[in-house]
């Protein structure tokens, strides 16, 4: 069972170090004095600084747009899941629906759906009136991250978040930083309303053997110069199976083959995979003994008018 950490809210003035009533002029200057301290290519013994900065600059570029700010201020916490879901109309404005959410509550005191929607698109929407509404529970957000085999095979998790135990299938193929939602495992509603939810994002570990871009996978093999020369057949252990490549005589380092259909599988498309690509890395003999350097002198020799070098 693994135990989920549930993301933080980002809050952008904080970050910035300013007021919520700050003005154009005063966040642009702080901006420019955060920017300069946290610079990576400026501030070199802070091995936070990349990250830090990156959190500047994403802060300033939503408080620093007036529609981003006005819907930054209005969402809160939600801002992050309508960044990511708000354009494909898959935001889940339930919570806002009956007189607003906590947050639009904070701000306007009792304001009513048509007023909240009506700020947040400049456009009205009438719901139904009164002073008390029912508040969905706040959306969960959590970060979990995967090897390369769990997300190529999927699988049953079982995860842990507060007190809760949830159970989760996951499809093969999940990418790196696709996020999942899980309805109702937020936290609870009040006054009636229905409960949060879950967003989990999958961390997509770095992986020794192999390299992902989209569905396809690359791979790095060692063949020895001998069956580079010669020519073999090598038998490659990869994620998806065991195979046997014929690697032709005269094969040059860094020459790659294509395993058609034997990449990363395709999410929510069973059966269907990506490509693995397979890179030649010729491996060179070591501790050589004296009989073999004498060989290896002699063909030299023999290559050198061939190659235009040297005997040895």
């Amino acid at each position: 069972m693994r135990i989920l950490a549930v993301m933080e809210y980002k809050d952008y003035y904080k970050i910035l170090g300013v007021e919520k009533t700050v003005g154009k002029d005063e966040l642009k200057n702080q901006y420019r004095k955060l920017a300069r301290k946290f610079h990576p290519d400026v501030n070199t013994t802070d091995k936070n600084a990349a990250s830090k900065f990156a959190e500047i600059s994403e802060a300033y570029e939503v408080l620093s747009d007036g529609e981003k700010r006005k819907k930054y201020d209005a969402l809160g916490s939600d801002w992050e899941q309508y960044k990511t879901t708000g354009q494909n109309d898959q935001f889940d404005w339930s919570k806002y629906a009956k007189q607003g959410n906590a947050q639009a509550q904070g701000q306007k005191g009792e304001q009513n759906w048509e007023d909240f929607f009506g700020d947040f698109f400049g456009q009205s929407s009438r719901s139904g009136g009164g002073s008390s509404f029912a508040r969905s529970g706040q959306d969960l957000r959590a970060e979990l991250a995967i090897t390369l085999e769990e997300a190529y095979a999927g699988g049953t998790e079982v995860l842990s978040i507060g007190n809760q135990k949830i159970r989760i299938s996951l499809k093969p193929g999940i990418w790196d930083r696709q996020t999942i939602k899980i309805g109702g495992k937020g936290e609870a509603g009040s006054n009636g309303g229905g409960n949060g939810d879950l967003f989990i994002t999958f961390l997509l570990q770095p992986h020794t053997a192999y390299r992902i871009d989209g569905t396809n996978l690359y791979m790095d093999i060692p063949v020895s110069i001998y069956s580079a020369l010669l020519g073999a057949t090598q038998e490659v252990k990869t994620i998806s199976g065991t195979y046997k490549i014929k690697i032709p005589p005269e094969t040059q380092n860094g020459t790659v083959f294509k395993l058609k259909g034997r990449g990363f599988p395709v999410y929510d498309k069973p059966g269907k995979q990506g490509d693995m690509f397979i890179k030649v890395v010729l491996a060179l003999p070591e501790k050589l003994d004296s009989r073999e350097i004498a060989l290896i002198k002699e063909l030299a020799s023999l290559r050198s008018g061939k190659t235009g070098g040297n005997a040895l």
